[in-house]
Protein backbone atom coordinates (compact mmCIF):
# COMPACT_ATOMS: atom_id res chain seq x y z
CA UNK A 1 0.00 0.00 0.00
CA UNK A 2 1.24 3.46 -0.94
CA UNK A 3 0.04 6.82 0.34
CA UNK A 4 -0.85 9.32 -2.37
CA UNK A 5 -1.43 13.07 -2.47
CA UNK A 6 -3.45 13.79 -5.62
CA UNK A 7 -3.89 17.33 -6.99
CA UNK A 8 -6.73 18.27 -9.36
CA UNK A 9 -6.61 20.16 -12.67
CA UNK A 10 -7.76 23.69 -13.54
CA UNK A 11 -11.45 22.79 -13.49
CA UNK A 12 -11.18 22.10 -9.78
CA UNK A 13 -11.88 18.99 -7.73
CA UNK A 14 -14.38 17.49 -10.16
CA UNK A 15 -16.26 14.20 -9.79
CA UNK A 16 -13.85 12.76 -12.38
CA UNK A 17 -10.83 13.60 -10.21
CA UNK A 18 -12.55 11.99 -7.22
CA UNK A 19 -13.38 8.92 -9.33
CA UNK A 20 -9.73 8.52 -10.36
CA UNK A 21 -8.69 8.76 -6.69
CA UNK A 22 -11.38 6.24 -5.74
CA UNK A 23 -9.99 3.76 -8.26
CA UNK A 24 -6.55 4.07 -6.65
CA UNK A 25 -8.19 3.57 -3.24
CA UNK A 26 -9.89 0.45 -4.57
CA UNK A 27 -6.38 -0.79 -5.39
CA UNK A 28 -5.59 -0.67 -1.66
CA UNK A 29 -3.88 2.72 -1.48
CA UNK A 30 -4.53 5.73 0.76
CA UNK A 31 -5.33 8.75 -1.40
CA UNK A 32 -5.72 12.35 -0.23
CA UNK A 33 -7.49 14.82 -2.56
CA UNK A 34 -7.05 18.39 -1.31
CA UNK A 35 -9.12 21.11 -2.94
CA UNK A 36 -6.69 23.77 -4.15
CA UNK A 37 -9.61 25.94 -5.31
CA UNK A 38 -11.47 25.86 -1.98
CA UNK A 39 -14.72 24.53 -3.45
CA UNK A 40 -14.72 26.34 -6.78
CA UNK A 41 -15.14 24.31 -9.97
CA UNK A 42 -15.30 25.38 -13.60
CA UNK A 43 -16.67 23.96 -16.84
CA UNK A 44 -14.23 25.75 -19.15
CA UNK A 45 -10.47 25.31 -18.85
CA UNK A 46 -9.77 28.96 -19.65
CA UNK A 47 -12.00 30.04 -16.74
CA UNK A 48 -10.16 27.67 -14.39
CA UNK A 49 -6.78 28.91 -15.55
CA UNK A 50 -7.97 32.53 -15.18
CA UNK A 51 -8.99 31.76 -11.59
CA UNK A 52 -5.59 30.16 -10.91
CA UNK A 53 -3.89 33.25 -12.33
CA UNK A 54 -6.14 35.48 -10.22
CA UNK A 55 -5.24 33.76 -6.95
CA UNK A 56 -1.66 33.25 -8.17
CA UNK A 57 0.37 30.15 -8.94
CA UNK A 58 2.39 30.73 -5.77
CA UNK A 59 -0.88 30.36 -3.84
CA UNK A 60 -1.52 27.06 -5.64
CA UNK A 61 1.96 25.88 -4.63
CA UNK A 62 1.45 27.08 -1.05
CA UNK A 63 -1.86 25.24 -0.80
CA UNK A 64 -0.07 22.12 -2.06
CA UNK A 65 2.60 22.51 0.62
CA UNK A 66 -0.04 22.97 3.32
CA UNK A 67 -1.91 19.87 2.12
CA UNK A 68 1.27 17.82 2.61
CA UNK A 69 2.27 19.27 6.00
CA UNK A 70 0.46 16.80 8.24
CA UNK A 71 1.03 13.77 6.02
CA UNK A 72 3.95 11.31 6.13
CA UNK A 73 7.07 12.15 4.14
CA UNK A 74 6.86 8.91 2.14
CA UNK A 75 4.22 10.01 -0.37
CA UNK A 76 3.59 9.56 -4.05
CA UNK A 77 2.50 12.87 -5.54
CA UNK A 78 -0.02 12.77 -8.40
CA UNK A 79 -0.99 15.86 -10.36
CA UNK A 80 -3.33 16.48 -13.25
CA UNK A 81 -2.48 19.45 -15.52
CA UNK A 82 -2.42 22.47 -13.13
CA UNK A 83 -2.05 20.00 -10.24
CA UNK A 84 1.30 18.93 -11.68
CA UNK A 85 2.80 22.14 -10.27
CA UNK A 86 2.39 21.25 -6.58
CA UNK A 87 2.92 17.53 -7.26
CA UNK A 88 6.22 18.05 -9.06
CA UNK A 89 7.35 20.75 -6.62
CA UNK A 90 6.76 18.48 -3.61
CA UNK A 91 8.35 15.45 -5.28
CA UNK A 92 11.47 17.50 -6.01
CA UNK A 93 11.72 19.43 -2.75
CA UNK A 94 10.07 17.47 0.09
CA UNK A 95 12.33 14.86 1.64
CA UNK A 96 11.12 11.28 1.59
CA UNK A 97 9.08 11.34 -1.62
CA UNK A 98 8.52 7.88 -3.08
CA UNK A 99 7.37 8.98 -6.50
CA UNK A 100 5.48 11.35 -8.76
CA UNK A 101 2.89 10.85 -11.44
CA UNK A 102 2.56 13.85 -13.74
CA UNK A 103 -0.58 13.64 -15.85
CA UNK A 104 -1.26 15.93 -18.78
CA UNK A 105 1.55 18.35 -17.96
CA UNK A 106 5.18 18.66 -16.87
CA UNK A 107 7.58 21.51 -16.21
CA UNK A 108 11.36 21.55 -16.45
CA UNK A 109 13.02 20.33 -13.26
CA UNK A 110 14.82 23.69 -13.11
CA UNK A 111 11.53 25.27 -11.96
CA UNK A 112 11.96 23.56 -8.60
CA UNK A 113 15.70 23.54 -8.02
CA UNK A 114 17.14 21.50 -10.85
CA UNK A 115 17.92 17.87 -10.18
CA UNK A 116 15.30 15.17 -9.83
CA UNK A 117 15.89 13.42 -6.48
CA UNK A 118 17.62 10.06 -6.71
CA UNK A 119 15.35 7.11 -6.08
CA UNK A 120 12.09 9.03 -6.63
CA UNK A 121 10.02 7.16 -9.23
CA UNK A 122 8.53 9.21 -12.06
CA UNK A 123 5.74 8.58 -14.53
CA UNK A 124 4.43 11.11 -17.05
CA UNK A 125 1.19 10.60 -19.01
CA UNK A 126 0.05 12.78 -21.95
CA UNK A 127 -1.80 12.66 -25.24
CA UNK A 128 0.77 12.94 -28.02
CA UNK A 129 -1.22 15.59 -29.91
CA UNK A 130 -2.51 17.62 -26.96
CA UNK A 131 -2.07 21.23 -28.13
CA UNK A 132 -1.84 22.52 -24.55
CA UNK A 133 1.06 20.13 -23.81
CA UNK A 134 2.75 20.58 -27.20
CA UNK A 135 2.46 24.36 -27.57
CA UNK A 136 3.00 25.05 -23.87
CA UNK A 137 6.29 23.16 -23.81
CA UNK A 138 5.06 20.47 -21.43
CA UNK A 139 5.68 17.65 -23.89
CA UNK A 140 9.23 18.91 -24.47
CA UNK A 141 9.84 19.07 -20.72
CA UNK A 142 8.42 15.56 -20.34
CA UNK A 143 10.69 14.18 -23.05
CA UNK A 144 13.73 15.83 -21.47
CA UNK A 145 12.85 14.38 -18.08
CA UNK A 146 12.36 10.92 -19.56
CA UNK A 147 15.74 11.18 -21.30
CA UNK A 148 17.69 12.46 -18.30
CA UNK A 149 16.09 10.95 -15.17
CA UNK A 150 17.09 7.39 -14.39
CA UNK A 151 14.04 5.13 -14.54
CA UNK A 152 11.58 7.86 -15.60
CA UNK A 153 8.67 6.61 -17.70
CA UNK A 154 6.93 8.73 -20.34
CA UNK A 155 3.67 7.34 -21.69
CA UNK A 156 2.12 9.01 -24.73
CA UNK A 157 -1.41 8.14 -25.79
CA UNK A 158 -2.98 8.69 -29.22
CA UNK A 159 -5.19 11.74 -29.60
CA UNK A 160 -5.25 15.40 -28.68
CA UNK A 161 -7.59 15.76 -25.68
CA UNK A 162 -6.09 17.47 -22.64
CA UNK A 163 -8.17 16.42 -19.61
CA UNK A 164 -8.81 12.93 -21.00
CA UNK A 165 -8.51 11.18 -17.60
CA UNK A 166 -11.53 12.96 -16.08
CA UNK A 167 -14.62 10.76 -16.39
CA UNK A 168 -16.94 13.72 -15.71
CA UNK A 169 -15.87 15.56 -18.88
CA UNK A 170 -16.87 15.09 -22.54
CA UNK A 171 -13.20 14.57 -23.56
CA UNK A 172 -12.87 11.52 -21.29
CA UNK A 173 -11.04 8.63 -22.96
CA UNK A 174 -12.01 5.49 -21.03
CA UNK A 175 -9.52 3.18 -22.79
CA UNK A 176 -6.53 5.50 -22.35
CA UNK A 177 -7.51 6.26 -18.76
CA UNK A 178 -7.76 2.56 -17.92
CA UNK A 179 -4.18 2.19 -19.13
CA UNK A 180 -3.08 5.25 -17.15
CA UNK A 181 -4.67 3.82 -13.99
CA UNK A 182 -3.06 0.42 -14.50
CA UNK A 183 0.36 2.00 -14.97
CA UNK A 184 -0.12 4.23 -11.90
CA UNK A 185 -1.23 1.23 -9.84
CA UNK A 186 1.87 -0.65 -11.03
CA UNK A 187 4.07 2.25 -9.85
CA UNK A 188 2.26 2.41 -6.50
CA UNK A 189 2.80 -1.32 -6.08
CA UNK A 190 6.51 -0.93 -6.73
CA UNK A 191 7.09 1.97 -4.34
CA UNK A 192 4.72 0.99 -1.53
CA UNK A 193 6.04 -0.64 1.64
Amino acid sequence: MAEVLLFHHALGLTPGCIAFADDLRAGGHVVHTPDLFEGKTFTDISDGVAYAEEIGFETILDRGRIAAEDLPDELVYVGFSLGVLPAQMLAQTRAGAKGAVLCLSAVPTSEFGGEWPKGVALQIHMKEGDPIAVEGGDLGAAREMADTIDGAELFLYPGDAHLFTDSSLPVYDADATALVKQRVLDLLGRVGP
